[in-house]
């Protein structure tokens, strides 16, 4: 099936961000062309709490011990799930972490051909946080309301959620609700200016938007779900670098694996761990109090929480941004599920 093409100059601009990317990342060097021998592996993720699994595995050396002295771990960070999937389908990057309604849309747009998910990794941690006079969904009308990027996930939560109470949006940001596809990093200032009246935010947007501008939480996502639990984030990977080197595959898996685990078993230290990758990413680490207000909201797994991935599809597909999509065969737990059996621990499943 085909993704409706709706994100205009958003998808210039990705373009333009994934040719400067794949010349980054070394293009050809980087490509795995079936070559045995392959000594890179190109990581994509965000600087999101949300995708903290990468954040600590990168500053902790986990992927980097595991897949060996003999492989290069590079890197590539992203604003949204959209921008990832271009380099995905442009052989920019092996692998990235990426949220669920760009992993829907990339297996759509490649009619299943691009990716396979291969591990889940966080729950939760996103929030639409208002103005303080904004008490209630009736008060969002005729407001601006900032999502990361036009059709990431948050976006499709935020249209679905606002269809659900009555209140018509638009991609043009027109409707009762004027939705404002923006960087996470201007929505700070937008925000605190006063120039958009709230934002669906993941972690550490969203604490910031409480403690450094005084916003108020009006929507918590994890109470729309059953059970609280839904992706937020998961690992996806190419096909073909998958089919040509599942080996590396498993070492990326295994480090990803050795991050979730660290991560719940020292809360502290990777919290440290956090903050100083962000630093490094951004210039400038999370003040201690939003740190903490964000990890707190979001659990780290390694299940990917399969069926809320199709209610993803269907909210996006109800608003608009996809059309009727097949997900058979998008999940390939087959190497995650080695790598935790080795381990001692329960198996997860697609379903």
């Amino acid at each position: 099936m085909r993704v409706r093409r709706l994100r205009g100059m958003a998808a210039v601009v990705a373009a333009v961000a994934v040719t400067a990317l794949a010349a980054a990342c070394g293009g050809d060097g980087g490509s795995s062309g079936g070559d045995a021998a392959k000594t890179e592996v190109r990581l994509g993720f965000f600087p999101n709490i949300t995708h903290s699994t990468a954040l600590v595995g990168v500053k902790k050396g986990l992927f980097a011990k595991a897949l060996g002295s003999n492989v290069t771990l590079k890197t590539a960070t992203f604003n949204a799930g959209p921008a990832a999937t271009e380099a995905i389908f442009s052989d920019a990057v092996d692998a990235t972490y990426i949220g669920p309604n760009p992993a829907i849309n990339a297996w759509s747009k490649s009619k299943g051909q691009a990716i396979k998910i291969v591990a889940g990794s966080a729950s939760g941690g996103v929030y639409l946080v208002v103005k303080p006079t904004i008490n209630d969904v009736a008060g969002l009308k005729g407001k601006k309301i900032a999502t990361p990027q036009l059709g990431n996930t948050q976006d499709v939560a935020l249209r679905y959620w606002l269809q659900e109470k009555g209140l018509k949006t638009d991609t043009k940001g027109g409707g009762d609700v004027s939705i404002v596809p923006q960087e996470n990093s201007q929505t700070l200032q937008t925000f605190a200016t006063g120039d958009i009246d709230g934002a669906w935010v993941p972690e550490p947007f969203a604490s910031r938007l409480v403690l450094e501008s005084k916003g108020k939480i009006l929507v918590n996502e994890s109470d729309l779900w059953p059970d609280k639990k839904f992706v937020i984030t998961h690992l996806i990977v190419r096909q073909q670098f998958l089919k040509e080197h599942p080996d590396l595959v498993k070492k990326l898996i295994e480090g990803h694996v050795e991050s979730t685990a660290y991560i719940n078993s020292d809360p502290a230290g990777a919290k440290e761990a956090i903050n100083a990758e962000l630093q490094d990413l951004t210039g400038k680490p999370l003040k201690p109090e939003v740190l903490d207000s964000a990890f707190k909201n979001i659990t780290f797994t390694n299940d990917p929480i399969a069926s809320s991935l199709v209610t993803s599809a269907d909210h996006a597909q109800k608003v608009g941004l996809l059309d009727p999509v097949d997900l058979n065969g998008i999940y390939d737990l087959k190497i995650l599920n080695e790598v935790l059996a080795a381990k001692g621990q329960q198996a997860v499943n697609d379903k």
